[in-house]
């Protein structure tokens, strides 16, 4: 069985992100780097299903500027066999995306495609449901638990009102949500054999993608910044700045 997997190159998520002075976006000079989460879980995930033998070859994809081959990289020191990156400096939308993935897809065949369920720089949550629609595949999206079992896979879903399991007929989708595994650390070994496995670089007109997006960023802003909080020395005064003065009460 073969997986594929798609991963995003973002802002690393220990760094305190900045807005450029002009409010046009998130500020990245000289920040740090790093896989998406989300898209770190799935790459766990499809290495488990290597190891117990469920998986024979795992695919990573990135869309995104040169620069995203080092998250390539890093996947594969975790355990991936080849990667794609289909490289583009434009802004690119969760759309645009899926329509490449799809492409990606047919042309690879792939059995199981594995997603985060968000990137933590836009968390659009779009990209796994719409390559779904634009499939015609089943999908188990914010997955805790996956089994496959021959050409069956069972999806645990982490949702509103508990968890709902789903039976999916592969080809099948899965994006990832935070329960499913704990991603493990590259070994030094396995980071120096991933520099010489197989990458290949296409763009997004191999797969008659046009980069550009229709949506637009019209401003960027960094959340308000809130009051130290103060301590109380007991119930009643607690009550009484609740009442006079947050007024909440």
């Amino acid at each position: 069985m073969k997986a594929l997997v798609a991963v995003k190159r973002v802002v690393d998520a220990n760094v305190k992100v900045r807005v450029k002075p002009d409010n046009s976006g998130v500020d990245l000079t000289n920040v740090k780097m790093s896989i998406n989460p989300f898209c770190e879980i799935a790459v766990e995930e499809a290495v488990r299903l290597k190891e117990k033998g469920t998986v024979s070859e795992i695919i990573v994809v990135s869309i995104g500027p040169k620069e995203a081959q080092e998250q390539i990289r890093s996947s594969m020191a975790l355990g991936a066999d080849r990667g794609i990156l289909v490289e583009t400096t434009d802004d690119i939308g969760a759309l645009e995306v899926a329509k490449i993935l799809k492409g990606i897809v047919e042309q690879e065949k792939p059995e199981l495609i594995l997603l985060g369920k968000q990137a933590i720089d836009d968390d659009s949550n779009q990209v796994g449901q719409m390559l779904g629609a634009l499939l015609g595949a089943g999908q188990g999206t914010f997955a805790s638990v996956v089994n496959v079992a021959g050409d069956k896979v069972q999806v645990t879903r982490e949702v509103d009102g508990g968890l709902q399991t789903v039976e999916l007929t592969l080809p099948a989708i899965i994006t990832t949500d935070l329960r499913l595994n704990e991603p493990r650390y590259a070994a030094l070994p396995n980071i120096m054999k991933a520099r010489k496995k197989p990458l290949e670089v296409k763009s997004p007109t191999d797969y008659g993608v046009s980069a550009s997006t229709k949506l637009k960023t019209v401003k960027v802003e960094p959340p308000a910044e809130r009051k130290a909080g103060v301590q109380v020395k007991s119930v009643d005064e607690l009550v009484e700045k609740l009442k006079n003065e947050a007024k909440v009460i």
